[in-house]
């Protein structure tokens, strides 16, 4: 995100899932001066957006690999392709403009 922005993150809000609140993480908001907001447990309407965004990026994902007959092993060339496709697409919350 910083690289594309040049804008530095001052905060991440995450849910409590287990991958967001290892020592790596928490070693990481550390070093980077990163401010660590958790949602509420069990209250996924806090968070609904970015699930939605996390499913649909999964799901576009798994299309590409089912529609090219590939395996897992292209799953990382798969999302990336998949950012990159959602990242150049218009967005209706953009004005149906380009991030």
């Amino acid at each position: 995100m910083e690289n594309q922005t040049e804008k530095k993150i001052k905060m991440l809000r995450s849910d409590n899932d287990e991958e967001f609140c290892s020592k790596e993480f928490e070693e990481l908001y550390k070093k980077c001066g990163i401010a660590r907001h958790n949602t509420t447990p069990y209250t996924p309407e806090q968070n609904g957006v970015a699930k939605r965004m996390n499913k649909t990026f999964m799901e576009r994902a798994r299309s590409m690999l089912s529609g090219a007959r590939l395996g897992q092993e292209f799953w990382v060339e798969a999302g990336v392709t998949t950012c990159y496709l959602v990242n150049k697409s218009p967005s209706s919350v953009l004005e149906d403009k380009t991030p």
